[in-house]
Formats: structure tokens, sequence, C-alpha cells
């Protein structure tokens, strides 16, 4: 998903743009201001055990992934059928080629 290389304040900001949320909409929804979601974007802070896993829920990752710690990201398939688990999974090895 994210390359290892990104920091905690990459991955932030990343994964917040890709599920279509403004800095605006990721604090409100924290219940923080759009200031300490900039500040983390911009790495000037650093968010703290809550937050992160409060993140990581939002976002639909491990707090390990978003720390950088894991490069592994997992997806929910809860509600497809086996024959579109099936097509992931062989799409998945089709992007690993």
């Amino acid at each position: 998903m994210l390359k290892e290389l990104f920091s905690l304040s990459e991955r932030i900001r990343l994964l917040r743009e890709r599920i279509g949320l403004t800095q605006s909409d990721l604090a409100r929804s924290m219940g923080l201001t759009r200031s300490s979601v900039n500040a983390w974007e911009m790495g000037l802070s650093v968010p703290s055990t809550q937050y992160i896993v409060e993140l990581a829920k939002i976002f639909n990752v491990s707090a390990d992934y978003l720390l950088g710690i894991e490069t592994t990201a997992t997806i929910s398939v809860e509600g497809l059928s086996e024959k579109k688990v099936a097509s992931l999974v062989e799409l998945v090895k089709f992007l690993k080629e």
C-alpha cells in the first residue's frame, strides 16, 4: 500500500487523502482542531497513542502499519463472496509481478 519510506506524517496525509477527508474533516471526527492534524502532517508534532489508535481505526490499518513498523496492509473482505475474494487474491498476485 504505502512504501516503508514514508514517515508517520506522510502516511497520515496520504491515508487521509485516500479516503477523501480534508484536514478539517479528520480533525472534526476526532474532536480536534485542523491545526492539530496539520501539525501531524507537517511533522511538527506526533499524535499521542490514543490518537494513533483512533487514526488506525479511521484509516482501517493497523497501528504498526501507520507507524511504519509493518509494511503489510490488510483489507477486510467481510461481506464478499468467495468468488470476489478469489478475484482480489488474483489481482494482488498480478500487481506484485
